[in-house]
C-alpha cells in the first residue's frame, strides 16, 4: 500500500485522472474490498490522494458523460438516462489470454478506424492484457439517421465494435494463424481447438474478446494512470502508432512516465468520426434479421413459457455457470438473465436466482452493475434469446460448455430446457395413461 501510496501522490498522476472525469460517473475500487458507493464523482484533483490514504487502489469512469452524475439511481427507465445523458466516448476493450493476440486485434482496429478517415486515436494498455481504444463523443455526428446521437446508448458503441469486428475478422484470423497451428495454440492458452471452429471456420474472436453485448448503460473502464490490482501494472496511455512495439515494462509503477493523455477533445475534430458510425448504421441495417452480427434487434422465436422451469431441466452449461465463476461473470450473467426470461421466471424469482449465483463468484460483481443489467432487460420489449450453443465467445468462452447426449439436438439452452421439460410431461401422460389401463 506504500507504493501505491507513493504512486498516486504524485501530482502529474492526480492531473491526468482528473481531466477525464468532468461529467462522468465515478467508481472506486478499494483493493479486496471491492468498489465504493455509486453514484459518486471525482470534485477536486486533491481527493485522488485522499482517497488513497482510504484505501482506494483504481479509479473507474463512466463511457456515459451526464449533465449531473450524482442523479443516476439503479434501475432508472430510459427515458430518465436519456434526459441525463448529455454524450458518451467510444471505448473500445480488446483483451485475451494472449498478450499478443491482443496487440494484433487493437493494431487492426487502430487501422480500420483510420481507413475511416479518423486521424486521432486515443489507445491505452488496459493495465494487464489488453488495450482501450477510444474515440471521444465529439469525434460524432450530432444526429444519425435523424436521431440525436447522445441517445444512442448503448446501441451507438455496439453497432461501431460489430461493424468493425467484421472489417477486421478475416485479417485477424491471417494474423493469427501466421505462427502459430491450432494445436500450438490450444497448448499455449489452453482452450480446446473445437472451442475455436464456428460453422466449420476458425474463429479469432475466440481467443481475443472484444464483446458488443457487454456494453451498457452506466458501463466503466479503468482511468488512464490508474492502477491494474490484477497484475500490479498501471493503464498507461500509448501512442496509437506503437501497439505492435508496447512493452509492459513501461506499466511498472516505477516505470510510468506522464508524457501522454488519453481521449483528450482538443486532440479530436469535429464529426471526425461521422463516416465510421454513418457506415457502421448503414451495414447493421442491410445485415438479415437472423445474423449473429445484427445489434438492436429482438430474436423471439417463442413466447415465454408461462410456468416456471425448474433447475432439473437446465442444460449443463447453465449449471455449471449457476456454480460460480473466476472469469467470465458478466457474459454469464448475459446469458442467465435472457434464460430464466424465457423458462418462466419473473423478475422477483430471477433477482434471487441471480443473488445466490453471484455469492459463489470468486469475486462477485457489484449489485450496481446487476440491477442496471436486470433494469435495462425490463425496458426491452419481448424476450432476447441468450446466443445459440455454437457462439464460441460464450459458453465455451467462459468455460461453461460441457454437453451431455441431449446437447446435440438442440441449439439454444432455452430450447434444452423446453424440450426436457416437454418430453417429462409427455412421459408423466403416458404413465397417467397406463395405470388407467392396467
Amino acid at each position: 500500500m506504500n507504493k501505491v501510496l507513493e504512486y498516486y501522490s504524485r501530482k502529474d498522476i492526480q492531473k491526468h485522472i482528473f481531466n477525464i472525469a468532468k461529467n462522468r460517473e465515478m467508481a472506486v475500487k478499494f483493493g479486496e474490498r471491492g468498489f465504493g458507493k455509486r453514484p459518486d464523482i471525482l470534485p477536486f484533483e486533491n481527493d485522488i490522494f485522499e482517497l488513497v490514504r482510504s484505501g482506494a487502489t483504481s479509479f473507474h469512469f463512466s463511457e456515459e458523460k451526464w449533465s449531473n452524475p450524482l442523479l443516476l439511481e439503479a434501475g432508472m427507465t430510459k427515458k430518465k438516462l436519456d434526459e441525463l445523458r448529455v454524450g458518451w466516448d467510444l471505448i473500445i476493450d480488446v483483451d485475451s489470454k494472449n498478450f499478443e493476440f491482443s496487440r494484433q486485434a487493437a493494431f487492426l482496429i487502430i487501422e480500420a478506424l483510420k481507413f475511416h478517415n479518423i486521424k486521432n486515436i486515443s489507445v491505452k494498455f488496459s493495465g494487464n492484457r489488453g488495450f482501450h481504444i477510444g474515440i471521444p463523443f465529439k469525434a460524432f455526428p450530432k444526429k444519425v439517421n435523424d436521431v440525436d446521437t447522445r441517445l444512442l446508448f448503448p446501441d451507438g458503441p455496439r453497432v461501431v465494435v460489430a461493424y468493425l469486428k467484421y472489417i477486421i475478422k478475416d485479417h485477424l484470423t491471417a494474423r493469427l494463424l501466421e505462427n502459430n497451428s491450432l494445436d500450438k495454440i490450444s497448448e499455449d492458452i489452453g482452450i480446446e481447438k473445437e472451442k475455436m471452429i464456428e460453422n466449420g471456420k476458425f474463429n479469432p474472436f475466440s481467443l481475443v474478446d472484444i464483446d458488443t453485448v457487454l456494453i451498457s448503460s452506466r458501463h466503466m473502464f479503468r482511468a488512464s494512470y490508474s492502477l491494474n490490482e490484477k497484475s500490479g501494472l498501471v493503464s498507461v496511455p500509448i501512442n496509437s502508432e506503437d501497439v505492435l512495439s508496447f512493452s509492459r515494462d513501461s506499466a511498472k509503477i516505477e516505470n510510468v512516465k506522464t508524457d501522454l493523455g488519453y481521449m483528450n477533445d482538443d486532440d479530436f475534430g469535429e464529426e471526425e468520426a461521422r463516416n465510421l458510425i454513418t457506415q457502421a448504421f448503414d451495414w447493421n441495417q442491410k445485415l438479415p434479421s437472423q445474423s449473429s452480427e445484427k445489434v438492436s434487434e429482438t430474436k423471439k422465436e417463442f413466447e415465454t413459457v408461462k410456468d416456471m422451469i425448474s433447475e432439473e431441466f437446465f442444460p449443463p452449461c447453465m449449471l455449471l455457470g449457476l456454480k460460480g465463476l473466476e472469469d467470465g461473470r458478466k457474459r454469464f450473467l448475459f446469458i442467465l438473465l435472457n434464460f430464466l426470461r424465457n423458462t418462466g421466471y419473473d423478475y422477483s424469482q430471477i433477482e434471487k436466482v441471480v443473488s445466490e449465483w453471484n455469492k459463489k463468484n470468486t469475486e462477485p460483481l457489484r449489485d450496481n452493475y446487476i440491477n442496471a443489467q436486470i433494469s435495462w432487460h425490463k425496458r426491452q420489449k419481448g424476450n432476447l434469446l441468450p446466443p445459440n450453443c455454437d457462439n464460441q465467445q460464450y459458453y465455451p468462452g467462459i468455460n461453461i460448455c460441457n454437453p451431455d447426449g441431449f446437447c446435440k439436438f438442440i441449439k439454444n439452452p432455452v430450447h434444452y430446457s423446453l424440450r426436457k421439460k416437454r418430453m417429462e410431461n409427455q412421459n408423466r401422460k403416458k404413465r397417467k395413461s397406463a395405470k388407467k389401463t392396467n
